[in-house]
């Protein structure tokens, strides 16, 4: 385990996916990740490479070979390596292996980039070409924070408030986490979403093209707040286990396959696309 820390917050890393474990807020202490209790859902915030969601049979298909490949990648199951680390920052890599090889034929560094901004922390994706070919790959994170904060009230006296008031359509799901190509509206009461607890009962709500870049987690009860502001990427998941004390809120680049015939991954919906010897970089913040 790796912490950093400042005057704000204290956070707590794992080397195993290099997975947010603790985010705490000292002022409130308060702790607003999710504990992974392994009898509802056992992660904190897995970060998802090479891939966003399902592939169809878990199979990834590159220049005419298919590859078995778990929902949402390998690197939250993977040990990273510590490539730095002070107070304030740490550097956590994935480097191409022969496991990975195995499952994806890319060499790359997938590398997490914790920084705290004073009452924010920055979340970093990086990836490499080590390759001598363009690499084809999907990111994005999946934090879970508790809801309430610390037991005050019910998980019903929180919503999450959007940046703008939009018209949202939410991509529907198969049992199997593939899109079905429906969509469904998802009513806001002016630019907030009321917490709810069947509002998951479907599964995930996704919004393949959102025009907010900040939500923020708030209460009719207190004033402490949680935001994720994402403003580079064009894909959001909102999630929780029905009846769980969280919600995770995903910013993405890529998603899951549709129902039907998967395609090579050079033609994957929001792929993201990294020449030979570039260097991609995409944060987001978590801030109290």
């Amino acid at each position: 385990m790796i912490t950093i820390e400042n005057e704000y917050l204290k956070v707590s890393i794992t080397t195993k996916g290099a997975q947010l474990a603790s985010l705490y807020n000292k002022a409130t202490q308060t702790e607003h990740m999710w504990q992974a209790n392994a009898d509802i859902w056992p992660w904190h915030a897995p970060n998802l490479f090479p891939v966003v969601g399902g592939l169809v049979n878990n199979q990834l298909h590159v220049d005419g070979n298919s590859y078995t490949l778990p929902r949402h990648g390998f690197a939250r199951q993977s040990e990273f390596t510590v490539a730095e680390a002070d107070h304030e920052h740490a550097v956590l890599d994935l480097t191409s292996n022969h496991d990975t090889l195995d499952v994806y034929p890319y060499h790359f560094s997938f590398q997490v980039l914790y920084t705290l901004i004073e009452n924010a922390l920055r979340v970093t994706y990086k990836v490499i070409n080590q390759d001598t070919k363009t690499i084809y790959f999907s990111v994005g994170g999946h934090p879970a924070f508790n809801v309430p904060f610390k037991g005050k009230g019910r998980y019903e006296d929180y919503h999450l408030e959007f940046e703008s008031t939009e018209k949202l359509e939410s991509h529907l799901l198969s049992a199997d986490g593939f899109f079905t190509g429906e969509t469904r509206p998802i009513e806001l009461d002016g630019n907030k979403l009321h917490l709810t607890r069947d509002l998951f009962k479907d599964d995930a709500l996704v919004f393949k093209d959102i025009k907010s870049k900040l939500i923020t987690i708030k209460s009719t009860l207190h004033n402490e707040t949680l935001s994720v502001e994402f403003p580079y990427y064009k894909h959001l998941g909102i999630w929780a286990k029905p009846g769980a004390d969280f919600v995770c809120i995903e910013p993405w680049l890529g998603y899951a396959d549709a129902v039907g015939e998967p395609v090579d991954i050079s033609h994957k919906p929001a792929i993201q696309k990294l020449d030979k010897g570039h260097v991609f970089e995409a944060p987001y913040y978590i801030s109290i």
